[in-house]
């Protein structure tokens, strides 16, 4: 396997919300990665990042990993939600903040 893919799979594994986004929440680089840090942040939630501006190698890879061609990328409990359009719409239906709760609840503690 691609080392890439291994690192994609593993930084997905453990984190139970990733952000794949251009900059970092305190720093976006692109309105669309801002949009959806700020929604995060905003939650309340704790959630990883992965700046791909800073790690080509997931930049390049993981669009093919995930059969989704443009950052940002949330994932929540290994799933990929999608890009800023769908996390916004999600957010403002209501349903995001749901949905990151009962993964939280139904997470399996790191051992």
């Amino acid at each position: 396997m691609d080392n890439t893919i291994k690192k994609i799979k593993e930084q997905i594994k453990k984190n139970l919300i990733i952000l794949y986004m251009k900059g970092s929440p305190e720093h976006p680089k692109c309105g669309f990665s801002a949009q959806i840090s700020q929604i995060l942040c905003n939650s309340g939630f704790r959630f990883a990042y992965i700046d791909v501006l800073e790690n080509p190698d997931i930049r390049l890879k993981l669009p093919e990993f995930a059969n989704w061609p443009t950052f940002p990328q949330l994932w929540i409990n290994g799933n990929l939600i999608g890009g800023c359009d769908i996390v916004t719409q999600m957010h403002k239906n209501g349903e995001l903040i749901p949905l990151i709760s009962n993964a939280l609840k139904s997470a399996t503690p790191n051992e």
